[in-house]
């Protein structure tokens, strides 16, 4: 099996080292001092929880350059927000005629800009849970146990072969999977946590832990995921009546250093992917007459913050 990894930050670093470490051909993509740390010194993931692994410099198949890889059979996009439309045009020597692209980005819209750019026959739904970031450039570091991938078709065909090889491929790699019966439902109940998680941590400056046991702002998670909620039905899209009980117990259970990237960028002052998380939430909320007062505050107060401090 042949995959790109386009964007090898946390989310697809992590996912992808676990695949190559397990066997499959995997092409990192990555710029910058990233680029550079992996060709000479590997791609190494720590995890305090079960322990460290290298793919080693000789072994890592990394570059800057997607045509050079030529058509993989999937390719895991994991770039910012920001950059989608970009990397879309990028990885269009990736995708021959049965490649699969799944986004495993933050929020909501990101895989109408990859059908437009690719074709619709080569989008799958795709979710990632984990915590996972760049500690220093070749270095990933996971916080907690979670490491689990939720994808499928969109429509009313799940399970389809592709879905399934590459199920397969990841419950080899240690990965845990879930193939939703409807992945744009799915998409929404991560969307309802992501939004709580990011923007309450970031205006916070906290991890999960103190923001959890600081009643104040304890009460703000629910509070967002609430109006996400809402937005959601306003639009058509069916969740549980008991999401928000669901996605707190969720949190509940997480490591107290787990953090959301969105506080990560903050802290190390890159650009913030506001406008696609609360942004995108008040701005539907306007759209479908929803009030979301918390979402809209939080967002003001991290307004000043999203292009970044470096």
């Amino acid at each position: 099996m042949k995959i790109a990894v386009m964007g090898s930050g946390g989310v697809g670093g992590l996912f992808g080292a676990r695949l190559a470490l397990s066997g499959c051909e995997v092409h990192f993509i990555a710029r910058g001092a990233h680029l550079a740390a992996i060709k000479a010194h590997g791609l190494k993931i720590e995890n305090e929880n079960t322990g460290d692994a290298l793919i080693p410099a000789d072994n890592v198949m990394v570059t800057d350059d997607p045509a050079t890889i030529g058509p993989v059979d999937y390719v895991l996009f994991t770039v910012k927000l920001w950059d989608t439309e970009e990397a879309a045009q990028k990885i269009k020597p990736l995708v021959g005629e049965n490649t699969a692209v799944i986004s495993l980005q933050n929020g909501v819209s990101r895989d109408d800009i990859l059908r437009a750019a690719l074709g619709e026959k080569h989008i799958l739904g795709g979710i990632s849970y984990v915590g996972a970031t760049i500690r220093e450039p070749g270095v990933i570091a996971q916080k907690g146990h979670v490491q689990k991938l939720v994808f499928g078709e969109y429509g009313d065909k799940p399970q389809s072969p592709r879905v399934m090889k590459l199920k397969e491929a990841c419950e080899k790699a240690g990965i845990e999977v879930e193939i939703p019966a409807n992945i744009e439902r799915a998409l929404w109940e991560k969307f309802v946590v992501l939004v709580g998680m990011s923007t309450v941590l970031a205006s916070a400056r906290k991890t999960i832990g103190p923001v959890r046991e600081n009643p104040d702002t304890r009460k703000l998670l629910p509070a967002v995921m609430e109006e996400v909620r809402q937005v959601a039905t306003a639009k058509g899209i069916k969740l549980a009546d008991d999401i928000v009980d669901v996605k707190m117990n969720y949190l509940e259970n997480l490591a107290p250093d787990v953090t959301a990237s969105m506080e990560h960028d903050l802290r190390t002052g890159n650009r913030l992917e506001l406008p696609w998380l609360a942004g995108t939430v008040v701005k539907l909320g306007q759209e479908l007459n929803v009030p979301t007062p918390t979402c809209s505050t939080l967002s003001a107060i991290l307004s000043p913050y999203v292009m970044g401090s470096k």
